[in-house]
């Protein structure tokens, strides 16, 4: 079972939309990885339509992708959470599902893989009739060096997090 896209994708799309003055619509930027702080990798070197960013800019762009939810509640001066954005994502994903009707649809979800050595993950699967079909490893190759970098960097803080919500789901099993 899939979830529905983090938080983190339009407003990445948003993001650099906005830095490289494109139409929101036509941007699609693949974040993988997990939910919180250095687990959220957006992938700018596969943004499309295909842009440049200077080392800064990377910089900058990671860094505010990773702290998206933040930046969405202190705009609203701490009276509410990111719901509008979380209710995008899963209409986005619901979207998405319903194209896989008239073939297949790409997405990025946090599911069950091995993609990264690590039991679950976030990255762009391909969706069709029977759900997900496949991981898009493709994503992963040809990325760039601070990418690299960045995604072993998030490997042990994404696995704690990932055993600590699979102790609780046993846990909750146990208590069932």
């Amino acid at each position: 079972m899939a979830s529905i896209p983090e938080i983190r994708i339009p407003l990445a799309n948003t993001f650099v939309a906005q830095k490289k003055n494109l139409r929101i619509i036509a941007v699609d930027v693949p974040v993988i990885g997990g939910h919180a702080g250095i687990t959220i990798l957006p992938l700018l070197s596969k943004t499309k339509p295909s842009v440049s960013f200077t080392d800064e800019e990377i910089q900058q762009l990671t860094v505010r992708i990773q702290n998206a939810g933040t930046e969405v509640v202190e705009a609203k001066a701490g009276t509410g959470s990111a719901t509008v954005a979380m209710a995008y994502a899963a209409a986005r994903f619901v979207e998405s599902s319903l194209r896989t009707l008239d073939g297949d649809s790409n997405e990025c979800c946090f599911i069950e893989s091995e993609i990264a050595d690590l039991p679950f993950f976030a990255s762009r699967v391909k969706l069709g009739k029977k759900g997900v079909e496949a991981v898009i490893s493709s994503d992963l190759q040809g990325s760039s060096e601070y990418e690299q970098k960045a995604l072993e960097a998030l490997k042990p803080e994404l696995k704690a997090s990932i055993d600590k919500g699979i102790e609780f789901a046993n846990k909750q099993m146990v208590a069932l």
